[in-house]
């Protein structure tokens, strides 16, 4: 992968590695991703399909043909946030979008980055987006970061791209963060803050933004759609299992240590452990 900064989302201590998703049209899905977003096929297997940038695998696309599309106030995927190295990278992604006639859910400033938000062809959210330098960040006496939701200028960010041939996403990108819905935001804090430990950066009605390494945010949890909403059931498409890895050993072991403590279930492997959160989604853990 190209080199990244120190401060980069993936360069923190934890942060999100992978997404699989189950769809019930492998092939549109798949076509979906490739020629609208912009990532590879790296792997095919008759049960599905990996994603990703420059042979990085990012997003798994798992074939459940009987599968229910999973209901709008049901927990799961929010959005999967795809982080492009930079602006101009951004903006080459919406002259793309704007050929192909790619229609667009919202676009934002969020002060610490700019994002460009759409749906899948089943209705998975997706967040293309670009960071703002840490340096030009707000940091609060409490520890947290400044940010907010205000209108993301396309017209300047359209005028201003070269609009030379789209190659697909470029190499660098990653995925920054994941954003879930989930039934109450004060268990999605004893989550990801308590069990899982990272680092509350954001509040906003209705919720919750977690990190590691004082980024903005690794994962976000909102009851918008999902509030008091039960766990998601078998059978469901959308959102099948997230990844966190951790890149010092010794801090999953802490983790799992605390996960012990709390008396969550988790299965360990070779490579780390998975568990079920508490809507019903897979997480692995590894290092």
């Amino acid at each position: 992968m190209t080199s990244l900064a120190a401060d980069h989302a993936t360069r923190m201590p934890v942060h999100v590695d992978h997404v699989h998703l189950a769809v019930r049209d492998l092939p549109m899905v798949s076509a979906f991703y490739r020629d609208m977003i912009g990532l590879g096929s790296i792997e095919k297997t008759e049960s599905g399909e990996v994603l990703g940038v420059a042979g990085q695998p990012l997003l798994t696309l798992l074939s459940e043909k009987d599968a229910v599309i999973a209901p709008r106030n049901a927990p799961g995927l929010f959005h999967t946030a795809f982080l492009l190295p930079d602006r101009t990278e951004l903006g080459r992604f919406l002259v793309h979008a704007a050929s192909r006639n790619v229609p667009l859910q919202g676009a934002s400033d969020h002060l610490v980055s700019e994002a460009l938000y759409l749906d899948d062809p089943e209705g998975n959210g997706i967040e293309i987006y670009r960071d703002r330098r840490r340096d030009e960040w707000d940091y609060l006496d409490d520890g947290t970061v400044k940010m907010a939701t205000h209108g993301l200028d396309l017209q300047a960010l359209y005028d201003e791209t070269p609009k030379d041939k789209w190659e697909g996403m470029a190499p660098g990108t990653t995925i920054g963060h994941v954003h879930l819905k989930v039934s109450e935001v004060a268990q999605a804090e004893a989550f990801f803050r308590d069990a899982l430990g990272l680092d509350l950066m954001a509040t906003y009605p209705g919720a919750g933004f977690f990190a590691s390494g004082r980024y903005h945010h690794h994962v976000a949890a909102n009851i918008w759609n999902s509030r008091g909403a039960p766990k998601r059931t078998a059978g469901m498409t959308g959102l099948a299992e997230y990844s966190l890895r951790f890149n010092d050993p010794a801090l999953l072991q802490t983790t799992l240590a605390q996960l012990d403590r709390l008396e969550i279930p988790v299965s360990r492997d070779g490579t780390g452990a998975s568990l079920t959160d508490p809507w019903g989604m897979r997480l692995k853990l590894a290092a």
